[in-house]
């Protein structure tokens, strides 16, 4: 597998303005319980590529990478979402900092990935900051689980419909 930086940099870039947009979209539709556990779910499905020989690292690296996701880099994510209440649905409720924390976390990795291609392979770089991502999405989304649950289970909210009662009664 071949890269070179000018092709890295247009993938990431474009990668960047994907998540971007994709975010603003989600920001406009109100949050269910589908939405908050399917990425997490679907991402998973990328430990598949430790069946391929070239992506396997030691156990304490990936342990190491997922942590850091976890416990470092998940926490501006943290910090910067909830939800909240609207009209008797639950939407997300985002600072002005959001955007501006996933385009850091992005110049971070991006350039972290230039660091550590010198020392691994592509594969094996790749491994490493997929399982970053995977640790930094799955606390946040356990955070945004937690906070659903508690909103769809206080009594304000049960007497609502949920916005899958609503699409289903027009």
């Amino acid at each position: 597998m071949h890269s070179t930086p000018l092709t890295t940099a247009v993938v990431s870039l474009i990668g960047l303005a994907g998540v971007l947009a994709w975010r603003v979209r989600e920001g406009r539709t109100a949050v269910t319980l589908k939405k908050i556990v399917m990425p997490p779910l679907g991402m998973a499905t990328g430990f598949c590529m430790f069946i391929v020989s070239a992506f396997r690292i030691p156990l304490l690296w990936g342990l190491g990478a997922f942590l850091i996701g976890a416990v470092v880099l998940a926490y501006p994510l943290l910090l910067t979402s909830d939800l909240h209440r609207q009209n008797g649905v639950i939407m997300m409720k985002r600072s002005s900092a959001f955007f501006a924390v996933i385009i850091v976390l992005a110049v971070v990795r991006y350039l972290a990935r230039g660091f550590f291609d010198r020392f691994l392979t592509l594969e094996q770089t790749g491994a490493l900051f997929y399982l970053l991502a995977f640790g930094m999405i799955l606390r946040w989304r356990a955070k945004l689980f937690i906070a659903y649950r508690a909103l769809t289970n206080s009594p304000d909210l049960a007497a609502s419909p949920t916005p899958e009662e609503s699409s289903a009664s027009k």
